[in-house]
C-alpha cells in the first residue's frame, strides 16, 4: 500500500512501543469473509477510534488493560484558573516527553480503501492525525486535533509546537524542577500525573497572543459538544454509504454511537471490528473481535473494486469546511 505522508503536524503521542499487526486467525478470517460479502459492490463509511492507534504505541482510554482515568472536563477547564494552571503544567511536562508515532498498517489500509474508491468518507474519533499522515484525505476529525490550540475568545488557532515555546519562555527551569521531584508519570494525550502542588502553583499559563483570551487544546473535551458542521458532514458520509464500518471504537460516547444508530435506523449494515464489547453491538450486522489493523489491511487487499465508482478527488473535508459546507 501507499507510503507515509509525513509533516501534517504532530502525529501521535506514543508512550508504548509500536506493535506489528499479526495475521488474522482462521476463525477471524471466516468472519472477514462474511464482512467482505456484506461490503462488496458498494461504498461504505468508516468510523475509527482509539483501538486503531494502539498499534502505533498510543495508549487507549478504555481498551482492555487500560487504567481508569478521569480527564478534566470542559466545564472544569473554563470554570477556574487553578484548573487551567494544573492542566497546562501537567500538559507542558507531557508534551516534553512526546515520542513521534507513525501510522500503522490499519491507517495505511484506510488510506488505500479511500484511494480505491471504497469509502464515502472517514470519520475518526482520534485526535492524533495519523490518518492524514497515512495519506487519507476525506477525513472528519470528529474530536478535533491535538497539534493545535484554539482561543476560546477570538477563535484563532495556533500550533501546539508554538505554544510549547511560549510556555518554556514563561516558565524557565520548570521542566528541570518537575524532573527533580521524581513524581512524574506520563499519561495518554500528552498528559502527566505530576501532583506537586507547589510546583503547579508556580506555573504561568499562556494567554492568546492576539487577544489575551483563554487558550485550550483544539479537541473536544468530555462535557463539550462536537461542532455541528463536523456532525453534519459525518451524517452525509453515512447517508451516502451502503454500509458503516466501525474500527477500534468502544462507542462509549454518543459522538460516535449516533452514527451507528443512524445507519441501523436507515436499514444499512453495520460492521463493528473491535476487541471487547461496544455500546453498538446490538446494532451490528456483523461483529468481529480481532485486531483492527490486520482486519482493515485484509479488507483493503481483498475487497473487489467498486463498479462504476471513480476514486474521490483531491478536495478533502478540510477544504469543504473552509468553503462553508455544512
Amino acid at each position: 500500500m501507499g507510503g507515509q505522508r509525513h509533516g501534517v503536524g504532530l502525529t501521535g503521542f506514543a508512550s508504548m512501543p509500536p506493535v506489528p499487526a499479526a495475521p488474522p486467525s482462521e476463525e477471524e478470517l471466516d468472519v472477514l469473509v462474511r464482512i467482505r460479502e456484506v461490503l462488496a459492490g458498494g461504498r461504505f463509511a468508516l468510523l475509527t477510534g482509539a483501538g486503531l492507534s494502539t498499534d502505533s504505541g498510543i495508549p487507549d482510554y478504555r481498551g482492555p488493560g487500560s487504567p481508569p482515568r478521569s480527564p478534566m472536563t470542559y466545564q472544569e477547564f473554563v470554570k477556574a484558573a487553578a484548573n487551567r494552571q494544573r492542566y497546562w503544567a501537567r500538559n507542558h511536562i507531557g508534551w516534553s516527553h512526546l515520542r513521534r508515532a507513525d501510522p500503522n498498517q490499519g491507517h495505511l489500509a484506510a488510506a488505500e480503501l479511500e484511494r480505491r474508491g471504497h469509502l464515502t468518507g472517514l470519520i475518526t474519533q482520534n485526535v492524533d492525525r495519523l490518518h492524514q499522515d497515512a495519506g487519507s484525505v476525506n477525513v472528519v476529525d470528529l474530536h478535533g486535533r491535538y497539534d493545535q490550540v484554539v482561543c476560546l475568545d477570538c477563535r484563532r488557532t495556533y500550533t501546539r509546537h508554538l505554544l510549547a515555546g511560549i510556555l518554556g519562555e514563561l516558565n524557565p527551569g520548570f521542566l528541570d524542577r518537575a524532573a527533580q521531584t521524581g513524581l512524574v508519570e506520563m499519561a495518554p494525550d500528552a498528559d502527566s500525573t505530576m501532583e506537586d502542588q507547589a510546583l503547579i502553583s508556580s506555573f504561568v499559563v499562556a494567554a492568546c497572543p492576539a487577544c489575551g483570551g483563554m487558550l485550550k487544546p483544539d479537541f473536544v473535551y468530555f462535557g463539550e459538544n462536537v461542532p455541528k458542521d463536523r456532525v453534519e458532514i459525518s451524517y452525509r458520509m453515512v447517508d451516502d454509504a451502503a454500509a458503516l464500518v466501525v474500527a477500534g471504537s468502544s462507542l462509549t460516547v454518543m459522538s460516535g454511537l449516533r452514527f451507528v444508530r443512524h445507519a441501523a435506523k436507515e436499514g444499512k449494515p453495520v460492521v463493528i471490528i473491535n476487541r471487547g464489547a461496544t455500546r453498538g453491538d446490538d446494532k451490528a450486522t456483523i461483529k468481529l473481535e480481532a485486531g483492527v489493523s490486520e482486519s482493515l489491511a485484509w479488507l483493503a487487499s481483498e475487497l473487489p473494486p467498486v463498479q462504476g465508482q471513480a476514486p474521490p478527488g483531491p478536495k478533502g473535508v478540510d477544504s469543504h469546511l473552509e468553503a462553508g459546507v455544512g
